[in-house]
């Protein structure tokens, strides 16, 4: 059975940063598209980024580009999403998904593409 679990989440003040790791289980990660998604209270689940699995490319949501930075360890079955300068309105729960895909697409950003999403690990950004 697919099995996503998140980690790294927690509170930091305005500016600083967290790692938040994505870990497979019960399939090989390597032939699988990885997106991570966040939801803040009363808002839409907004894509954050999505990493192929074909090539490595890369996307971003406006609001982060530049900020956090998707990366992946296939021999660990492992996504990471680093986020640097973080700020209040980073707060949410980050989710990751995944797609048996080669490449993210460009409806990337939607949640409906994936069939098998983690749980969250919430991220609280406030002084």
């Amino acid at each position: 059975q697919v099995q996503l679990v998140e980690s790294g989440g927690g509170l930091v003040q305005p500016g600083g940063s967290l790692r938040l790791s994505c870990d497979a289980s019960a399939f090989t990660l390597n032939k699988y598209t990885i997106a991570w998604f966040r939801q803040a209270p009363g808002k839409e689940r907004e894509g954050v980024s999505c990493i192929s699995s074909g090539d490595g490319t890369a996307y971003y949501a406006d609001s982060v580009k530049g900020r956090f930075t998707i990366s992946r360890d296939n021999a660990k079955n492992t996504v990471y999403l680093q986020m640097n300068s973080l700020k209040p309105e980073d707060t949410a729960v980050y989710r990751c998904a995944t797609v048996p895909s080669y490449y993210c697409g460009y409806r990337w950003h939607a949640p409906s593409e994936y069939d098998h999403w983690g749980r969250g690990t919430r991220v609280t950004v406030s002084s």
